[in-house]
This record gives structure tokens, C-alpha cells and sequence, in this order.
């Protein structure tokens, strides 16, 4: 779940639980409310948790030894301006 995400979950179940003033038979609209806002804020949280914890970590490579005895080969291209591209 995206902080996106447990955002409108949270909005969703403020606006459930405080500003609908209906009922349905068998179900508390409130407490859906509140069921949502609390799903979001632990969705939130893991969110947040989850991008603490990958920002920090660091991955170590070892590097190739270089081979210092290799021969290196420089290539030059020379072009004159009346030779065809």
C-alpha cells in the first residue's frame, strides 16, 4: 500500500466516521469509519517504514583488480575537411 493510498483510506474513514449521518441495517457506519482510518495509519506507517529502511541501505561491490601489465591501445581518428562524411 502506497502513502498515497493510506492517505484516502484515512480521509475516507474521517468523512465515514464524522460527516455521514445515515445508518444501514446491520452495519455501523462509524465504526467502519474508524476501521478504515486505522488501516490507513498502520498502512501509513509501514509505508514510511519502508522507505526509511530502503533509503539506508548500502550495497558493497569489490571491485575487479586492475591488470597493470595489460597493454593499452589508443585509437585516433584523423579527418580531413574535404574527405566525405
Amino acid at each position: 500500500m502506497t502513502i498515497a493510498g493510506s492517505i484516502i483510506l484515512i480521509m475516507l474513514g474521517a468523512i465515514l466516521t464524522w460527516a455521514v449521518d445515515f445508518t444501514l441495517a446491520g452495519l455501523d457506519i462509524q465504526v467502519i469509519g474508524v476501521i478504515l482510518m486505522v488501516g490507513g495509519l498502520a498502512g501509513l506507517l509501514f509505508g514510511i517504514w519502508r522507505m526509511t529502511t530502503l533509503r539506508r541501505r548500502t550495497t558493497v561491490t569489490a571491485a575487479a583488480p586492475v591488470d597493470v601489465t595489460a597493454t593499452h591501445r589508443r585509437v585516433y581518428e584523423e579527418r580531413r575537411y574535404d574527405d566525405p562524411i
